[in-house]
């Protein structure tokens, strides 16, 4: 499930992302109810059925819960965060009706990934989000080249990307360019590295870029607010701990009292 939006009293208007058929919209029937209202949230793993109406218009959808995620992230924000950002970036960058089976299963990992464990996936779950940002930007056509260096072809001490091309670039090569190119975190040049906070802050920047210039860029939309707001998050933690308050009333800078 990626949005839900009214339609008359009773009704929703839906998009899901199927793996046989991509991106669908479509009507669900009593979505308003207790009962629909929790089934039609988005990042929710539903088994959905289609009923064709006439041509043109919107399928008629009706589901089961196989997984629910979102209400399990309400006490994580920055689980819920990422969670609200993948199904926005589905919702609004992929083409409706044309299959993205491996982009759908990564999809419903990383959002299963989310829900089973949110103190964990607070912890964990950002890398596993700019690689889905990453695969999304693949499924559209965009895919970034991190395989080797654009300049030199060496397979080693990749540390750049061109905002140009989307290829990487080694330290050596980018030389006195490096401040025109963004910095390629380590842990995606590998499954095998997690990476840092940091490296995750600046794999968002990475794939928010091109997300932004090509996915949404040439159709002249901005980069979606849930995305934004993830980003926003993730260079908040970055921050130091507030300093607690004192008991005196000073706030101090952590100085032993007197």
């Amino acid at each position: 499930m990626l949005s839900a939006a009214p339609l008359g009293e009773a009704n929703a208007r839906v998009h899901v992302l199927t793996e046989e058929h991509g991106l669908v919209r479509g009507v669900a029937y009593g979505a308003r109810s207790r009962a629909g209202s929790a089934l039609w949230q988005p990042g929710n793993v539903v088994k959905t059925r289609f009923q064709a109406r006439t041509t043109g218009a919107m399928p008629r959808l009706s589901g089961e819960m196989l997984y629910g995620c979102g209400f399990r992230l309400l006490d994580a924000p920055l689980a819920l965060s990422m969670m609200q950002s993948v199904c926005v970036l589905a919702d609004t960058a992929l083409p409706e009706g044309e299959p993205c089976p491996l982009l759908f299963a990564q999809t419903v990992k990383l959002l299963t990934f989310l829900g089973v464990d949110p103190a964990l996936s607070e912890r964990e779950g950002l890398p596993q989000v700019v690689r889905w940002e990453l695969a999304l930007l693949a499924d559209l056509g965009f895919g970034l080249d991190l395989s080797c260096c654009a300049v030199s072809g060496a397979t080693t001490g990749l540390a750049y990307v061109s905002p140009r091309t989307g290829r990487a670039v080694t330290q050596e090569a980018a030389g006195a360019w490096q401040d025109r190119l963004l910095p390629l975190p380590d842990f995606l040049l590998t499954e095998d590295d997690t990476g840092t906070l940091q490296d995750w802050v600046a794999g968002l920047k990475l794939t928010g870029y091109f997300l932004a210039r090509d996915a949404y860029g040439q159709r002249h939309l901005p980069l979606p607010a849930a995305r934004e707001r993830l980003s926003l998050r993730a260079e908040r933690a970055l921050l130091p701990d507030p300093v607690p308050h004192q008991p005196d009333g000073r706030e101090g800078f952590g100085l032993a009292p007197d």
